[in-house]
């Protein structure tokens, strides 16, 4: 909980999250049990002592050195999902916890086809559990949510054009089943452009592009994937505000980024929430959202991350109803329902000013 008066405003307002990994939705204490129940051993304590117990991995989770020291451990949870209801549990935890503690009313939502095929694992599987969770929240919690497979930047080029051809051949995303592709993963080294022939061919089939930029990589690395990749959104671009000329760019463009400000310090990306460019993309007009990224890892989810921001910026109520009517009309969903957020999202403003709030 922030220490602001506008503590109730974050609450109350209605959310949609652009920047949220499933599988970075898998706690400590969901790993442990999935590994019980699929009879998957973790490391062993001996060699790794944050294993000796959900709540020895949950502290080893608050000193995240750098990406890659945070990716060692993500990647050593994927083991222990394996059929279509661990998917879906793990979905479902995610979709649960953000309507029941956030008020989210819209989620697209990242996962990592290449983290699983790569055990043997079908896309067929992967894709089969996520789904289900995700009409489960449609139906029982009234959560519109968009699936959006994310290429991995950490593995051959080559491998994520292989994954992109069987989704693409699998009719996930001309039928709807997804509706996106993203890039993500260790951003050194690794420029956008690299990925161009991928996106070309998903921009020619209309889907729609989000592009992990400016996180670790330079400013140019946002550029790259606006130029090169025709991304339609940028996630993280903490770096941009190093460059003037981006903004502008940005902020005439409309490209809208997803922040995640408490990501970004866990992982040294900045030194603190107070360092996110909040204050710098409201000055240039540039559009963004506020989201957990990975919350089981960063202990914050995106009602903290709200709170977060709010304690280190002592933003303004109207300037929370600009950051929450972008994130509504940034949303790729339909505008039927992007149009039924905005009247709830306008319901709960005017209750607000009508109680007093500034």
């Amino acid at each position: 909980m922030c220490k602001s008066p506008l503590h109730p405003l974050l609450v109350s307002l209605p959310k949609c999250e652009h920047h949220l990994h499933l599988e970075g939705c898998l706690t400590p204490d969901l790993l442990f049990a999935l590994s019980a129940q699929n009879q998957i051993p973790l490391p062993s304590p001996s060699t790794d002592p944050a294993f000796a117990s959900p709540a020895t991995l949950a502290a080893r989770y608050t000193v995240f050195t750098s990406l890659d020291d945070f990716l060692h451990y993500y990647y050593i949870g994927f083991r222990v999902l394996v059929t279509p209801a661990d998917f879906e549990a793990l979905a479902w935890s995610y979709f649960l916890h953000a309507h029941t503690n956030a008020n989210v009313r819209h989620a697209e939502v990242f996962f990592d086809p290449q983290a699983h095929t790569s055990r043997a694992i079908p896309l067929s599987t992967v894709i089969a559990g996520f789904s289900a969770a995700a009409a489960r929240a449609q139906t029982e919690l009234g959560m519109s949510s968009i699936l959006i497979p994310c290429l991995l930047r950490h593995l051959p080029v080559a491998d994520s054009a292989a994954t992109y051809s069987a989704l693409v051949a699998g009719d996930y995303f001309a039928s709807g089943v997804l509706g996106g592709l993203g890039l993500c993963s260790s951003e050194l080294a690794q420029p956008p452009q690299l990925w161009a022939p991928i996106f070309a061919d998903a921009n020619a089939r209309g889907i729609r592009r989000t592009v992990h930029a400016g996180e670790e990589g330079p400013p140019a690395y946002v550029a790259a994937a606006l130029d090169h990749l025709a991304a339609m959104r940028i996630d993280h671009g903490v770096r941009a505000a190093e460059d003037t000329e981006l903004l502008a760019r940005l902020a005439a463009d409309g490209v809208m980024l997803s922040l995640c400000p408490v990501s970004n310090a866990a992982l040294r990306v900045t030194r603190s929430v107070a360092d996110a460019p909040v204050r710098a993309l409201l000055a240039h007009g540039v559009k963004f959202s506020v989201n957990s990224d990975d919350p089981a890892y960063f202990g914050a989810w995106i009602q903290d991350v709200y709170c977060a921001v709010q304690d280190a910026f002592a933003l303004t109520a109207d300037e929370w109803a600009g950051i929450a009517r972008v994130a509504v009309q940034g949303s790729w969903c339909g505008e039927e329902r992007k149009g039924e957020m905005m009247r709830e999202l306008e319901g709960v403003l005017g209750e607000w000013g009508r109680g007093g709030g500034v």
